[in-house]
């Protein structure tokens, strides 16, 4: 299995590694098949996430691919946020194997979770902004 010099230095070097103390939004999602947990903090003012952090539990290129989801929401909008996909991570990385792909999609995941927990305690529900209310087997 290769990894591009991205995905290798984003696993060794991990960015924004951590609990964000005065997170307004967090989000931790998991694949019961490979055992990888990742939880996402958010610093959400205005509209803005002026700071984000992460912890994942998992391979490297879980690591790899949460340490690059935060970088590409930091500083962006809400919505700017919510544009990142799992295809946004792995064309960042220069590409992942196949067979990790699905630690993009979780990266992917655990921005929306995040975003839908900022919302429920703001009082609004995510589902219209989202899309999915984050509680069906279906995709979860």
């Amino acid at each position: 299995m290769l990894y591009s010099e991205k995905v290798i230095d984003h696993f060794s070097n991990p960015r924004n590694v951590g609990e964000l103390e005065n997170a307004n939004a967090i989000g931790e999602v998991g694949n019961a098949k490979c055992g990888d947990i990742m939880k996402m903090y958010l610093d959400i003012k205005d509209g803005v996430i002026n700071d984000v952090k992460f912890q994942t539990f998992g391979c490297g290129a879980a690591i790899a691919t949460s340490s690059m989801a935060t970088e590409l929401i930091k500083g962006k909008t809400i919505k700017e946020a919510l544009e990142v996909t799992n295809k946004t991570v792995i064309a960042a990385l220069d590409g992942l194997p196949a067979v990790k792909i699905h630690c993009s999609v979780l990266a992917q995941e655990a921005i929306r979770a995040a975003i839908a927990n900022y919302y429920e305690q703001q009082g609004v529900d995510p589902k219209p902004i989202l899309g999915c209310d984050r509680n069906c087997e279906q995709c979860h």
